[in-house]
This record gives structure tokens, C-alpha cells and sequence, in this order.
């Protein structure tokens, strides 16, 4: 497995991840000590669309190399298909869906993301394991 490949699975794994805890812990957070609103600033979409410009890259680079070698079209297209909604929500969501629509959408998309990074990322160390060991 290359570096780059499993460095990029963990790391859209993450940033997914991050997604999650940022729609769903931080308004709790923010309910019980309130001085870290100021900290916080940055406005709900803008940092969707800026977790969504690292996301989209590193998850499409990750899925595309790890189809080059896998061949499981499923596990790309569970990729894209998160990556759809979340892009799809980033843009869109809050007007569309409103403000729990959106976190809903967020939290589905980054969940499927993170599924399918880690079955790539399942796939391609299982493809390791089975190569004999002179053909690394």
C-alpha cells in the first residue's frame, strides 16, 4: 500500500469525522460555556466549504487510487456518493433542508465517507497481505 494512499484514507477518514463532531458537539459546547463563541467565529457554511475544499481532494484522490488497485467499484462509489452530499449539503443544505436538515445530511455524508475510506483502506491492505512477500 503506498504511504500516500493510506495517509490520504485516514486523513479524509478524519476530516470527515471532524465534520461530524463540529455539527453536532459544537453547538452543545457552545451552550455550556458560552466565552467560546468568540473563538468559534467562523460562520457555520463558510467552514463547511473550507472542511469541503480539503475533503473533496484527498477523498477522490484516496478512492481513485485505491480503485486502481482493488477494482471495487462499490467501495468508489460509496465514496462518491458521500462526497455528493456533502457538497450537495455545503451549498445547499441550509436553504433547502434548514438548519437540521443540514446537519442530518452532513452527518450521513460524512458517515458514508468515512465507510468508504475505511473499506478502501480495508481492501487495499487485505491486496497487500495476500501478494507474496518478493513482490513488494
Amino acid at each position: 500500500m503506498t504511504k500516500f494512499q493510506q495517509i490520504s484514507d485516514k486523513t479524509a477518514i478524519g476530516l470527515s469525522f471532524l465534520c461530524v463532531i463540529h455539527c453536532l458537539l459544537l453547538p452543545i459546547l457552545l451552550i455550556f460555556i458560552p466565552p467560546l463563541s468568540g473563538l468559534f467565529a467562523l460562520n457555520d457554511e463558510l467552514f463547511h466549504r473550507w472542511l469541503l475544499y480539503a475533503v473533496v481532494p484527498i477523498s477522490l484522490a484516496a478512492l481513485l487510487i485505491g480503485y486502481v488497485h482493488h477494482k471495487s467499484r462499490r467501495v468508489f462509489l460509496i465514496g462518491a456518493v458521500g462526497l455528493l452530499l456533502l457538497i450537495f449539503t455545503a451549498f445547499w443544505g441550509h436553504e433547502l433542508l434548514g438548519e437540521n436538515g443540514e446537519v442530518l445530511l452532513t452527518v450521513l455524508g460524512s458517515s458514508i465517507i468515512a465507510f468508504g475510506h475505511i473499506r478502501n483502506y480495508q481492501l487495499r491492505r487485505q491486496e497487500k497481505c495476500s501478494k507474496p512477500h518478493n513482490q513488494d
